[in-house]
């Protein structure tokens, strides 16, 4: 994931933070389809966890699971640190779920939508009325506020669900398929509060089938298939299991290209656009190596580019009918 991404960002690998999520062993089946076939999951404070799969994988069921509003046939699971089958209601207590289906109440107006849920939690009327002030300042919907929820475009109901979610300051949020349905302009506007949400601290476990929300907001991302887990790590790890990465070398100066092809190996050459493509997995070893070689044989290319399949490519490689049952760990 890139830098910009996140202004603080937490690695999975750092001593220094504590798995908001941990799970082992999940399991669940309704009659006998086997939904969740022992699945793990670790997702440390303050970070993004992406959990990706076709339709019918298990991602809603894991969500539900791990939010005590289904219980699992077997595993155990631990949110912030509490018991998920012996303290349910402690986890309640320091999660928010926003599911697939807004829950939004259309009839009644923005800000009675957010009063409703500071009751709900049993706040103070006064701190409430604050909360939801803020809330509805923080996403964009002081104006519609008094308008009936039922008038809101898509994007709008989106904020106003994520907002409702947040009166409780939960520390774990699970947003399932979040942005589904909404226009680009709308997506975008969503990945920023979820950035905004992670850099104050939040962590979220997010479920989606858009393939370039993960790769632009996941701090690690897990595939599910056939009820297990067939690769976790981050979108760059997970890129890497897929072949087809190459460097690209292109070069100006005809006699620099035709040395370079005929001493390197496994060269595919271009002659048109005097280009090379290079065998790679894109890894900083094996980028140092080409550019000491190249260094070395007193090469010089006016153009090295990596490429890398996407994350397109691993889905359906991971998801695809012929792909066996079996997990992969990209890295821990």
């Amino acid at each position: 994931m890139p830098s910009s991404v996140m202004s603080t960002p937490k690695s999975a690998d750092s001593p220094q933070s504590h798995p908001a999520i941990a799970a082992n062993g999940l399991r669940k089946s309704y009659g006998d389809k086997t939904v969740l076939d022992g699945i793990d999951l670790t997702v440390p404070e303050g970070t993004v966890f992406a959990l990706l799969g076709p339709n019918g994988a298990g991602k809603t069921t894991a969500v539900k699971i791990l939010s005590t509003l289904i219980t699992p046939d077997g595993g155990q699971a631990r949110i912030a640190g509490h018991d998920l089958a012996t303290h349910p209601h402690k986890v309640r207590a320091t999660i928010g779920v926003t599911g697939q289906f807004s829950a939004v109440d259309g009839l009644i107006t923005g800000e009675e939508n957010m009063l409703l849920m500071a009751d709900l939690h049993h706040l103070p009327p006064q701190e409430g009325r604050r909360i939801t002030a803020e809330l509805l300042a923080r996403f964009d919907l002081t104006d519609a506020a008094k308008k009936p929820a039922s008038t809101y475009s898509g994007g709008m109901k989106r904020r106003l669900d994520i907002a409702m979610t947040l009166v409780g300051a939960p520390r774990v949020i699970f947003l399932d398929e979040p942005t589904t349905g909404l226009d680009p302009r709308s997506r975008h506007n969503m990945w920023q509060i979820i950035r905004e949400l992670v850099t104050g601290g939040v962590t979220v476990f997010l479920t989606t089938q858009y393939l370039e929300e993960a790769d632009q907001l996941a701090d690690r991302i897990a595939v599910l298939h056939n009820g297990k887990i067939a690769a976790e790590g981050t979108a760059e790890q997970l890129k890497r299991l897929i072949p087809g990465g190459h460097v690209r070398l292109r070069f100006s100066d005809p006699d620099a290209y035709q040395s370079a092809a005929s001493t390197l190996v496994e060269v595919t050459r271009d002659d048109d656009s005097l280009a090379l493509r290079i065998p790679s997995d894109g890894s900083q070893r094996e980028l140092r190596s080409i550019l000491d070689w190249l260094d070395s044989a007193g090469i010089e290319a006016d153009e090295l580019t990596v490429h890398t399949p996407d994350l397109d490519d691993v889905f359906f490689a991971l998801t695809g009918p012929d792909r066996p049952n079996q997990s992969t760990e990209a890295a821990r």
